[in-house]
């Protein structure tokens, strides 16, 4: 029996849309299939088991009530936020010997590297630890303790609306101010031009710091050693955006109120002291 042109129409439509569906559910499904194939290739790829004198487990941590007392003497404490592969922080160690440097990082694989470095040159002025820096403020660093931070190139979450994500903003410059003896220096650069403007607005909202520069940012910064991360965009031509900051001696930190700083991100995997 024939079927009417209306019928045949309903027909091909209802089919047409069945497939578009089918599709649909297949495209999101190879999607969180992707999704957690890269989860599981993170959480299980080999993780290096670091046994360098420099490296600070999770068990040594939680021992330690003064990060001071992980160094063989105690000297002003500097830290570095993101050491990457440890270029930057063994040559800070190297010409600051009367200073004492803690290198974070959330990747296994630059901990492994920047313990090498240091046990190749000898140097006993570094602590590395594997831990997100908002954990670190959080849980174990006292009141204007630190002489120096250096933060250099941290991720810089280009999308607009990512950048909530950013590590620097407001409120992580308010309460690292009160980590910060008088007089200790801030120093942020960045290889992102929108980034390093981001954080030059907050200065003049961070009421412990001061700019010790003429300009809000600088692509200059003489004698500041370069990480493996930023000479690859300076042989490229590119610049790198610097800005330093300087603690107030005047600041009260009882004016202050103690900030609302996220407590950081140390998920499960951070927990072995060789993940």
């Amino acid at each position: 029996q024939g079927l009417s042109n209306e019928t045949v129409i309903k027909n091909r439509s209802h089919r047409l849309q069945i497939i578009r569906l089918c599709a649909i559910s297949y495209r999101l499904k190879m999607s969180a299939d992707s999704i957690t194939d890269r989860a599981s290739l993170f959480m299980t790829q080999r993780m290096i088991e670091i046994l360098s004198p420099a490296f600070v487990s999770k068990e040594q941590l939680s021992r330690c009530e003064d990060l001071n007392d992980l160094f063989e003497q105690r000297q002003p404490l500097a830290l570095e936020i993101g050491c990457g592969t440890g270029h930057f922080i063994t040559a800070m160690a190297q010409r600051h010997p009367a200073t004492n440097f803690l290198a974070i990082d959330i990747y296994n694989k630059g901990c492994f590297k920047t313990c090498k470095k240091i046990d190749r040159l000898g140097l006993v002025n570094i602590r590395v630890l594997r831990i997100e820096a908002c954990h670190l403020i959080a849980n174990h660093l006292q009141r204007e303790s630190l002489s120096a931070v250096y933060i250099n190139c941290p991720d810089p979450w280009p999308k607009k609306r990512h950048r909530d994500r950013r590590l620097v903003n407001h409120s992580f410059l308010q309460s690292l101010s009160l980590y910060l003896q008088p007089k200790a220096d801030l120093y942020f650069c960045t290889d992102v031009p929108d980034y390093a403007r981001q954080v030059a607005e907050l200065i003049p909202l961070a009421a412990g710091l001061r700019n010790l520069l003429d300009a809000p940012f600088v692509t200059d910064l003489p004698n500041y050693p370069t990480s493996k991360y930023m000479q690859r965009f300076l042989d490229l031509g590119q610049p790198i955006h610097f800005i330093h900051l300087q603690r107030r001696p005047d600041f009260d930190l009882s004016s202050v109120p103690e900030p609302k700083l996220f407590s950081g991100f140390c998920p499960s995997f951070l927990n072995r002291h060789h993940a």
